[in-house]
Order: C-alpha cells, then sequence, then structure tokens
C-alpha cells in the first residue's frame, strides 16, 4: 500500500515514498508512532501490512516487531525491477514541485547501508549539514541489524573547550533491516540547533562532503608516488572535471588523503622492502642485493646490484663514479649511485647503496660488496667527492684504482669560498673555470694559477691555497695518464641523482624509493635501446668525406662518431710541421698569437716504428679513449685509409658488449671463430647452437632452455674435473707454452702450431 502526502512524526512523507512491501513492522526499540495512534499534525498513521511484520501479543498491543534476519548478508539482492530510492524521490519532486529533491521518508527503502549512508548525505548537502555513521546494533548472528545516521553536530565534545562541531543536534535517521534483507527508514529527525551552511564552499567543508572515491584515491597516489606536487595533483584532477571549481572535493581533503597515505606507505617499511627485494630477486635471478644491519637488527646499509648493471659493469666497468648526494628518503639515508658510462656516451647505473652514515667502515663494506657483487673486477678509475672517509676506503679497498676527485665538488666550493669574486661582474669566475675545464699540460697549470693569484691579489686567499696543494685529485692536466671515459667529474651520477628525484616524492620510504629506482633503471635502459637502434638503422652524414672518416662511421656508435668528427674538424685549425720525417711532428695552433699567455698553442706527435700508434703530447687519448686533433692531423698527413688498430678502444665501438668471461673470451667475435681441433668439440658446439635457436623461439621455449642447462651444467661441473689433455682450452694452453718456450721457431695457427716460415728459404722444400 502507499500514502499520498502522510504526515509521519511531524514530517510530510514523499509521494511514492512508501510501500507496502517494504513498509515493516517495528518494535518498541524503533520509538515509532503505535498502530492507529494519531500524530501531532492530526494525520493518522496507515496500517500496517501483515505481511510485513508480525503482530505483538497483548504485551505488546499495538506495537509490531522488529525483523529477525539472522545471518543475512547486509545487501540485499539486485533486482532490475526494483525502482531506487532516488530516483523515488527525483519523481516525486518532478510531480510537485516543492520542497527538496532529495528527501528520506519514512519506508524509504535501499539494497544496502552504502546506498542509504548516499542518500541521505545527498538531502544534507540540499539543507547544509554534514553526516556521520553513529549507532549500530547487532544481532544474536553478529550481524548489522540496526544503524543510525546522525548529523555531523550530533553528541558533545570529548573534552571541554575545544574546537569540536559537535552541539547536541538531534538530526538523525534510524535504518532497520526488511523482510527481503534491505534496509528502510524507522525514523526520521530533521530538527537542528545550530546554523545550517549555504554556500557550495562552504558546504564542501563537511568531513560527508569531502569524500574523495576511490578511482580518484588511485589517481592521486600513483601520482604522488611519482613525485608530482601537491597542487599539480589538483590541477590534474580539476582537469578531469574540466575545471578546478567543479572538483567534487578540497585542497584541504587532498592534503589530508596524502599524509594517510604516507603513513600507509611507512608502516612496516622494512618488512614491505625486503618484501620487493625477493620479488626482484625472483623477477631476476642474477639480481644481487645485501643488507648490513646494526646491534639492533636495524638496517644500516643497504646494496644492490642488477643483472643488467653487472653486464654493463663488465663491460664498461673501467671508469665509474660514486655519489652521496641524494638525501631525501624517510629515515634521511644516504644514497649513493654508482654510474659509468657506455659506448653511446650515456650514464649507466650499476649499482645504489643506501647507507645512514658516512663513516670509513660504512664505505669500506660498500666498496668491497660492490665489487664483490660485480664479479671481484677493479675498476681503472674512480670518481669521488672530497669526502675523507671515503678517500681512506677506497686507498684500503681498491689499492689499484686511481682515485681522483670532482670538478663539480670543486666548483661549488670556490662559489661558497670566494664571496663577491664569484659575482656574475667579475671575470674571476671564467678565469677559475678555464684552469679547472681547459688547461691541458701541468705547465699551463702552473703559469694559468699564477697569474690569477698575481692578478687578484690571492696569494694567502686559505681556500685557493689548500686547493692548490691537493691539485692533483682535480685538475685536468694531471688526469692526462689517466683514464676516464671523459668522466672528469661526478656528472654522471649527479645527473641520475637529479633524475631520481623526479621520480621518488621527498620523504619517502625505503619500499617505494626501491620501486621508483626500478623506474629509473627502465627509462636509462629505454634510451640505450634508441641509440643502439640509431646506430644500427639512421644514415650517416660525412663532414669531411676522408676515408678515416668513413671507417669512424663503420666502427664507433653513432654518439662517439660524432664526437670523432668534432675532432677531425680542428685539424683545420692547425697547421702541422714535421720534425723527423715519419717520426716527429708539431701541430701549431693558427690563432697562438691572439691566445692567452699561458695556453699552450704547440702539440708533439710521436710515431712509433710500425706506424701504428700516433703519441700526442696533450693525453687526449690516454684520458678518454678516442683520438685527438692532432693525432688526426698525422694520420690523415700520412694518407691513412683505416684508424689504426691501437687507438680503437673497444668500449666506444658498436661491439662493445661482445665481452665475455674470461674462461669464454676465445669466443668474442673479435677473436674470430674458436678453432676446433677436435670432432666432439665441433659436435658439442653445432649442437649447443641449434639448441640456442630453439630455445628463442618463445619464453616457454627459453625457460625450458635455461632450466635444463642449469641441470646439464650441475651434472657436468664435478665430472669436468678430470682433464684428459684433448679439449680445446688445454689444447690451446699447451701451444702458448710451445710458443713461448721456443720463440720465433713456431706460430700458433688456430689451435695447433706449425714451424716457422721464413719465405723462401726454410719453406722452399715442402711440397704439397
Amino acid at each position: 500500500m502507499s500514502t499520498n502526502g502522510v504526515k509521519i512524526n511531524g514530517m510530510c512523507a514523499a509521494p511514492g515514498a512508501m510501500s507496502s512491501s517494504f513498509f515493516p513492522v517495528e518494535s518498541q526499540d524503533s520509538m515509532s508512532v503505535p498502530n492507529g495512534a494519531v500524530c501531532g499534525a492530526g494525520c493518522a498513521r496507515p496500517p500496517v501490512d501483515a505481511g510485513v511484520g508480525e503482530v505483538c501479543s497483548e504485551a505488546t498491543s499495538g506495537w509490531t516487531r522488529r525483523v529477525r534476519v539472522g545471518k543475512a548478508p547486509e545487501e540485499r539482492e539486485m533486482n532490475p525491477n526494483r525502482i531506487s530510492a532516488l530516483e523515488l524521490s527525483v519523481r516525486a519532486y518532478a510531480e510537485k514541485r516543492d520542497g527538496m529533491v532529495v528527501y528520506p521518508s519514512i519506508g524509504t527503502s535501499f539494497d544496502s547501508l552504502d546506498e542509504a549512508y548516499e542518500f541521505y548525505n545527498l538531502y544534507s548537502w540540499e539543507c547544509g549539514f554534514g553526516v556521520r555513521l553513529a549507532k549500530s546494533r547487532l544481532n544474536v548472528e553478529r550481524k548489522r541489524c540496526m544503524q543510525e545516521i546522525v548529523c555531523a553536530c550530533a553528541g558533545k565534545p570529548l573534552r571541554e573547550n575545544s574546537r569540536s562541531t559537535r552541539c547536541g543536534c538531534n538530526a538523525m535517521i534510524r535504518l532497520l533491516r526488511s523482510n527481503d534483507k534491505g534496509w528502510y527508514i524507522a525514523e526520521h529527525k530533521d530538527d537542528h540547533n545550530h546554523p545550517l551552511t549555504l554556500t557550495c564552499g562552504q558546504k564542501m567543508h563537511w568531513k560527508s562532503h569531502k569524500h574523495i572515491d576511490r578511482y580518484t584515491k588511485d589517481l592521486v597516489k600513483q601520482l604522488r608516488d611519482n613525485n608530482v606536487g601537491l597542487g599539480k595533483v589538483f590541477s590534474i584532477v580539476g582537469s578531469f572535471f574540466r575545471t578546478v571549481d567543479k572538483v567534487p572535493f578540497t585542497k584541504r581533503s587532498l592534503k589530508t588523503l596524502c599524509r594517510k597515505l604516507n603513513r600507509e606507505q611507512s608502516d612496516m617499511d622494512a618488512v614491505k622492502t625486503m618484501a620487493i627485494l625477493a620479488e626482484m630477486k625472483a623477477n631476476d635471478p642474477d639480481f644481487n642485493y645485501t643488507v648490513q644491519v646494526d646491534g639492533e637488527s636495524r638496517v644500516k646499509t643497504l646494496m644492490w646490484v642488477t643483472s643488467r648493471g653487472f653486464d654493463q659493469y663488465r663491460c664498461f666497468g673501467d671508469a665509474i663514479t660514486f655519489d652521496t648526494t641524494y638525501r631525501t628518503n624517510l629515515y634521511d639515508m644516504l644514497f649513493g649511485l654508482f654510474v659509468g658510462v657506455n659506448n653511446h656516451f650515456q650514464s649507466i647505473i650499476f649499482g645504489g647503496a643506501m647507507m645512514r652514515d658516512e663513516k670509513e667502515d660504512t664505505f669500506k663494506w660498500i666498496f668491497k660488496e660492490f665489487i664483490h657483487m660485480v664479479g671481484g673486477k677493479h675498476p681503472q678509475t674512480i670518481l669521488t667527492d672530497q669526502a675523507r672517509a671515503m678517500e681512506l676506503a677506497i686507498e684500503a679497498e681498491l689499492p689499484n684504482t686511481v682515485h681522483r676527485w670532482c670538478k663539480w665538488h670543486v666548483l661549488k666550493k670556490a662559489k661558497e669560498s670566494m664571496g663577491v669574486l664569484w659575482s656574475k661582474n667579475s671575470d674571476f669566475k671564467m678565469e677559475f673555470h678555464k684552469l679547472v675545464h681547459h688547461m691541458i699540460t701541468e705547465e699551463e697549470f702552473e703559469a694559468g694559477w699564477q697569474q690569477m693569484l698575481e692578478r687578484y691579489s690571492l696569494k694567502k686567499h686559505p681556500f685557493l691555497t689548500q686547493i692548490y696543494e691537493v691539485r692533483h685529485k682535480w685538475a685536468k692536466p694531471y688526469f692526462r695518464g689517466v683514464f676516464c671515459a671523459k668522466m672528469t667529474s661526478t656528472q654522471r651520477s649527479e645527473s641520475a641523482n637529479h633524475m631520481l628525484k623526479g621520480y621518488v616524492p621527498p620523504g619517502c620510504p625505503m619500499h617505494l624509493f626501491l620501486k621508483q629506482f626500478e623506474k629509473l633503471q627502465f627509462n636509462r635502459e629505454s634510451e640505450q635501446s634508441f641509440q643502439e637502434k640509431r646506430t644500427l638503422l639512421i644514415g650517416v652524414s660525412l663532414k669531411n668525406n676522408l676515408p678515416l672518416e668513413r671507417h669512424a662511421s663503420k666502427v664507433y656508435t653513432r654518439a662517439m662518431f660524432e664526437k670523432f668528427g668534432e675532432e677531425l674538424y680542428k685539424c683545420g685549425a692547425h697547421v702541422l710541421d714535421e720534425i723527423v720525417p715519419r717520426k716527429v711532428y708539431r701541430s701549431t695552433h693558427v690563432d697562438a698569437a691572439a691566445r692567452e699567455k699561458w695556453s699552450k698553442v704547440e702539440f708533439t706527435i710521436e710515431v712509433d716504428d710500425e706506424e701504428s700508434f700516433f703519441s700526442c703530447e696533450c693525453g687526449m687519448f690516454e684520458h678518454t679513449g678516442l683520438v685527438c686533433c692532432h693525432a688526426l692531423q698525422v694520420m690523415v698527413h700520412f694518407l691513412l685509409s683505416k684508424i689504426p688498430e691501437k687507438h680503437i678502444m673497444k668500449r666506444w665501438t658498436r661491439d662493445a658488449n661482445d665481452v665475455l668471461p674470461a674462461h669464454l673470451v676465445r669466443y668474442q667475435k673479435d677473436r674470430g671463430p674458436p678453432s676446433s681441433d677436435t670432432f666432439r668439440h665441433h659436435t658439442m658446439y653445432t649442437k649447443a647452437l641449434e639448441c640456442v635457436l630453439l630455445g628463442d623461439s618463445n619464453v616457454k621455449c627459453y625457460d625450458v632452455f635455461m632450466t635444463m642447462m642449469k641441470e646439464v651444467q650441475a651434472t657436468l661441473l664435478p665430472l669436468s674435473a678430470e682433464k684428459d689433455g684433448m679439449g680445446l682450452a688445454e689444447r690451446e694452453h699447451q701451444n702458448q707454452v710451445l710458443v713461448e718456450e721456443h720463440p720465433g721457431e713456431l706460430q700458433v695457427e688456430g689451435g695447433s702450431t706449425r714451424p716457422a716460415c721464413d719465405g723462401e728459404t726454410s719453406c722452399s722444400g715442402i711440397i704439397g
């Protein structure tokens, strides 16, 4: 049955809002009007449908019993033919065109508590107040059978003299269960004892009206994880609503959400970190990590090296940088990056380390573990900042590695120490940069340094005196004989740190730091793939069209070929003089008279007896692995069509990644096809290549191949301890020993030895 305009408990019910199928009988606890009684407005309550409730005995005559739901779920089954409460309310408003659009009439039915909450919240938005959940009741089966939703100002403050908005407001609705396992409004009070908010801006600051849906929460979480600022997050969310003023929540509520997300991420951080490391290990079996803990079992140092970093270090680990300037995670831990440069002249990340302090023992542990993780190979050169503890650790753990300071830190200290001399209007800054970046020889540096001190009267300046005493650690001329792969500063790791700041938000927990580090690693690998495709497919633009340039375009990667072209172009600015024919040459700059007095304008180039190596006193090849313009000028003078092999450093070539472990080095491309004197080696080699071809068909084949190969390797390892002397490695070793014992008498050709032939004299009698 339904009522039209019936007033119950002093309120007028919306037409069509009450139905006999949803209007249940109530108990005394519901505090509703007795059946047939007259309300304060003089309207009789409609009789109760016997199908909805059960009439009580004489003791409760005139009252109805609450429906017993037992173990029923809190949501009833969906019915496409059932009209929702919101639609009924909107239809009723369309008919009468008066009052509220959304009105919680007694008897209004809902499928779930969430639907009822949203319905009453819409009503509260129209009126100008907020709502919250209040008292509820569970039955003997521990299922909720009653729920009150009250005004946000209901109840009393938890303590006196507070800023609480609670003032004892009585506005509320009470929800009970219906026979069909739904919910209905059994009681509604709309009297408020406080002012109601009128404007949209005021209403949005009620807690119930600042709700952020789960999809928006997920978007905010992803943006914040990627270090997007709060203001930008709000603008991005606003773009989905076309304008910011249409966003259904305030910036304050967004800030509150971000604080909540940060707290959730910080909980159990150590456990989450170890879980991520275990997951990375499972996805990448060659991934390696180690954790150092203190006496309280807290993480003191964490270090990891990916399989990609391990492979890259084998090819490009001759010169590395290590910097610890990044310090923005939750625990204010230092983060150090081991960075190198690949054959495309791009920064590559070998590994990372998080540490709590910068003590000597900590750095010793880090360097020792890093070398262990990358296979035991020490770098030729390492560039770091000026930390004394790091310097001592390198001397102890990397005794054969050349240690240099980065120029970036020297310039930073100079800016802090020189005061007004470092201003834009002073020429001192420009001269100091020349000394740091452009000096080539020690004599040139010494002359320029003394001239600078005299010009600005700085002979007794404490900072300049201090750094001059340790000039061999940072001044470019003292790097001439040290290979640095064009990395004379830790700018590589500084740029990697700068990129990481774009991924990792300040104060992030350790596990999130690891996740974002993976993204940085992936981006670097993507850029490397682009450079490899660029080298492989994109055409070459020759500047001078010389045979040397054409040969360089086939040998070097595209990035290094462009740098080779720059050096070749500089040849035009030098004049070549022959001092000793085919032995010694002098290259002089054409603008020698116009250059600084301390600037070196003449360079001597010496050629070896075989004309296969051109040594220039500028030391650029030894320092960077790239031929300098002075040596190139002599090569052009010799009409060479190819760059001598001794001047081609493999790390800058297209085949730079073709570096195998020491026991497999005979299979590298640059070693030619491996010699095979035995039938068994040739048979196994061919069969292995066939298996590789099949295993490369799809992912499943790859997994099966790797599993079986590990089993085969484990089976053969103990059996291979006994050698019969017929293996390829043993035969090559025997041949090498024979050559060393009889130099000049035997030559090694493939895997066999034969007598050395001297033209027609010693071999003229040999016939086929």
